[in-house]
């Protein structure tokens, strides 16, 4: 199973993101890296995989394009959020996977061919049309991304853990390559995540606080 590297970015700094409350996002000054400083920050920790959410540009307030292309050009993969909404938002970059969120990308998701779609999810719903869940990733096999993601926005930062039973009923609804990220606390919860079949997880708090070796996030793998 894969691990991937989660960094924030909002006006040029890595930011620590926590139940997709954005007004309260401050600087990750705090945790394994020395910097806030984007590119510092990457060579610190030295991921295989990475994930980057360009929070300015999913706000409409700006866009770190130059940072992430920068950023990815020293990572096996980068994955991008910088809030598509639509085909023509797609960023162009050898090692570059685009990300599509529900949050941005429009009521058509079927009119996106290649990159990925995160289904991001807050008290159990889908936003911004509260979906189930379970609904929107059995209809994601018949779009044209090449994986999804579920992200728990909600959970995100909290340290919250992983329910083993709805990570299957995630899991058993999509056939093709996901990813799961949000509230990881430990390797208990990359068992959690690992057992119900996923194929990767996305972390970041569990890194700053010690409890996932970063060497699994340099070698991106977790068993």
């Amino acid at each position: 199973m894969e691990l991937v590297l989660a960094m924030d970015l909002r006006r040029n700094l890595v930011v620590h993101g926590r139940s997709g409350n954005r007004l309260t996002y401050k600087p990750l000054d705090w945790g394994y890296p020395p910097t806030t400083e984007p590119l510092g920050f990457v060579k610190a920790i030295a991921p295989k995989y990475l994930y980057i959410a360009d929070l300015d540009r999913i706000e409409g307030a700006g866009s770190h394009d130059a940072v992430v292309r920068t950023c990815s050009e020293i990572v096996a993969r980068c994955h991008v959020d910088r809030g598509c909404r639509s085909p023509d938002d797609m960023l162009a970059g050898d090692r570059i996977t685009n990300v599509v969120g529900t949050e941005t990308g429009g009521s058509d998701l079927s009119r996106y061919h290649g990159g990925v779609l995160s289904i991001d999810v807050k008290d159990g719903r889908v936003i911004p049309s509260g979906a189930d869940p379970v609904r929107m990733l059995r209809s994601a096999r018949g779009w044209h991304f090449e994986g999804c993601i579920l992200l728990n926005l909600g959970a995100v930062g909290t340290e919250s853990g992983t329910d083993p039973q709805t990570l299957g009923e995630w899991r058993d609804a999509y056939d093709k390559h996901l990813l799961y990220g949000g509230g990881v606390a430990d390797a208990r919860d990359l068992d959690h995540i690992h057992d119900a079949g996923f194929d990767g997880a996305i972390i970041a708090t569990a890194l700053h606080k010690g409890t996932v070796p970063i060497d699994w996030i340099r070698r991106g793998v977790f068993c």
